[in-house]
């Protein structure tokens, strides 16, 4: 065998599980068939100008010093980094935005439950026992049954706007159901939003990918970039070998994917689509980066992220036309706590869309529908930013669900893979393991416990 564990995909979970295997002796290749690794949340340069792909925030922040074993620390500890090492700083704080009724919220748990305490005095009592239930719920059970979050949260909750307004952030930061959220899932997002909160390296996502890379190369690891896996073949239900882009072949004993159940399972040399149980993802997004020439101070805008939606009732589908407007994130990478401003001002402006009906498009009218996406987005901004024009801009970039499938592979680019989680991991095939995000575990801290937990489970603790 060529190596222990072959990793295929570079992205958080699995330069995690890399570095968690390679810790115990064991020889990691990691295979990545982007030029850099981050997977989802990436970086580029455009223009002169570095931008980040996927991450607005870190979810799960947790202070230097924090002994409770919270998300964030038990990476640190799984990995042996130090808290120093992602640079994070806290975010000055956000909202929720629902056509006028607002919740403000920061990294203090108490503010937040002031909000909704004001906001709904009638909800009070019920939301308390429902926080309590929710801290006392093992989020991280691998073999739980999949549960409707709305049915269990209107069990507690019997004010409909209170309900959406809730959903609408973790939604958009970690659903991959149409209109509902598995309620393993919602637990996970409201204790990494509401209970713990946002932070970001003063870098942006670079820094911790940067860092992730470097402890997996510390700790022996091979990792390969601009090399894809174009097969893997299977023999008496086990993975033989992979096949890789310039005709070459590897092996390992194990193998772990985080490109995604479905998109592995059709490069495997067995592949029978009839059989197929998992269902594609369809939630994709469009996203804009705005690059002002003007100081985000100057704009009288603090707000770190805002969550809006323009009626009282959310809507988390697909849409059928091209992009729905109607709600969105609205985010200022520039509204954190650093010690020193960014030299650019930012905003990240995103909403869903449909990408069957952009792959429809003709190659003038993709770029005037992208055209037509930037023009929106800045109206959607002049809506919660009054300062704000349209004059300030001096770089603009937008993204499709047909640039995070070209670079993810991501059917549909779908951000958050199928809405059928493999929560432990296990496929059909022996020797062959899910992990990211379709373990089930979202953001850039799932996906790094997602990459942890499953190398723990199937390929350090069964041996």
């Amino acid at each position: 065998m060529d190596y222990d564990v072959i990793i295929i995909g570079a992205g958080m979970s699995g330069l995690a599980a890399g570095i968690r295997l390679a810790h115990y002796g064991k020889k990691v290749c990691i295979l990545e068939s982007h030029f850099v690794a981050g997977g989802l949340n990436s970086y580029y340069q455009r223009g002169g100008h570095e931008f980040d792909v996927g991450l607005h925030a870190m979810t799960n922040y947790a202070p230097p010093g924090t002994k409770q074993l919270l998300p964030f620390v038990k990476i640190l500890r799984q990995l042996r980094i130090k808290h120093e090492d992602f640079g994070l700083f806290e975010q000055n704080g956000s909202q929720i935005n629902f056509d006028g009724a607002v919740l403000n919220f920061n990294n203090d748990f108490e503010y937040f439950k002031q909000q909704v305490h004001s906001v709904f005095p009638a909800q009070k009592d019920n939301f308390e026992k429902f926080v309590n239930y929710l801290k006392s719920y093992n989020e991280l059970d691998l073999n739980s049954k999949p549960q409707s979050a709305r049915e269990i949260t209107a069990g507690f909750i019997n004010d409909e706007l209170l309900i959406e307004m809730l959903f609408c952030p973790l939604s958009y930061y970690g659903s991959a159901v149409a209109d509902d959220m598995e309620f393993g899932q919602f637990v996970v997002m409201f204790k990494s939003i509401f209970l713990e909160g946002f932070s970001r390296p003063y870098e942006g996502v670079r820094r911790i990918i940067f860092k992730l890379e470097e402890r997996f190369r510390e700790s022996g690891g091979i990792l390969r970039l601009r090399t894809r896996v174009e097969k893997i073949n299977i023999s008496n239900n086990k993975v033989a070998s992979l096949i890789l882009s310039d005709g070459s072949e590897i092996r390992a004993p194990k193998i772990l994917s985080t490109i995604g159940h479905i998109e592995t399972l059709k490069i495997c040399s067995d592949f029978n689509e009839k059989e197929l149980k998992a269902t594609p993802g369809e939630l994709a997004f469009t996203e804009v980066i705005l690059l002002l020439n003007e100081r985000m101070e100057n704009l009288n805008h603090d707000k770190t992220i805002i969550f809006y939606n323009n009626s009282r009732k959310f809507v988390y589908r697909k849409p059928e036309t091209l992009v729905n407007y109607e709600s969105g994130v609205i985010c200022c990478p520039n509204n954190f706590k650093y010690s020193r401003p960014l030299s650019e001002s930012i905003l990240r402006i995103t909403n869903m869309a449909n990408c069957g009906e952009w792959e429809k498009l003709s190659k003038p009218d993709y770029k005037k529908e992208k055209d037509s996406v930037l023009f929106n987005a800045i109206n959607i901004v002049k809506s919660y930013v009054p300062a704000f024009n349209e004059n300030m801009i001096k770089f603009s970039d937008v993204f499709t669900p047909l640039t995070v499938r070209r670079f993810t592979g991501h059917i549909n680019g779908a951000v958050y893979g199928s809405p059928d989680k493999l929560k432990n991991g296990v496929t059909h095939i022996d020797n062959l393991f899910i992990c990211g995000t379709d373990q089930g575990f979202l953001g850039i801290i799932g996906a790094i416990l997602s990459g942890i937990s499953i190398a723990n489970l199937h390929f350090l603790m069964r041996e």
